[in-house]
């Protein structure tokens, strides 16, 4: 099945054209659209970015490859990221990333089996006043304890 924005989506893709002085600096907003929509961003999702903005589908294939907010296979309902980088690590950051693996049985990239949850490590969050931290989906969480991430992920239904 082909992939094809909403009707919605596109508008919003256009709006996003009309900020940027072409149509490739639109790329990164299209292939959010994109995920969100679809939930990953596939070799169908890539191809039809690729010509609702016009350009080739490399363009889009470097972008989806360079930045880690970009998913090329479903992830989890719930995607955890765990900060292990220098300020994350110095104040217990492989603590929790060994603990969050333990308790949802995965490794990096993984999703358990429901689907329910999938687990990333990342560098840098750019909260390292605030370490560590964890981002699950869209929210972020500062200051914490092997504890309270077991909390958080508790809370997650």
């Amino acid at each position: 099945m082909a992939f094809k924005f909403t009707e919605e989506n596109l508008q919003r893709i256009e709006n996003s054209k009309k900020k940027y002085p072409t149509n490739l600096a639109a790329v990164m907003d299209a292939c959010y659209i994109g995920q969100e929509q679809n939930g990953y961003i596939s070799n169908e999702v890539m191809a039809e970015i690729a010509e609702v903005l016009d350009i080739d589908k490399v363009n889009v294939l470097g972008v989806v490859t360079f930045y880690t907010m970009y998913f090329q296979k479903p992830m989890g309902k719930y995607h955890i990221q765990i900060c292990t980088n220098v300020s994350c690590m110095l104040r217990g950051g492989y603590e929790i990333w060994e603990t969050v693996k333990d308790k949802l049985g995965i490794e990096n990239m993984g999703v358990t089996e429901d689907s329910k949850f999938s687990l990333e490590e990342v560098e840098c969050m750019g909260a390292c006043g605030y370490a560590p931290m964890i981002a699950v989906n869209e929210d972020f969480y500062e200051n914490l304890t092997k504890e309270k991430v077991l909390e958080i992920i508790d809370s997650l239904k």
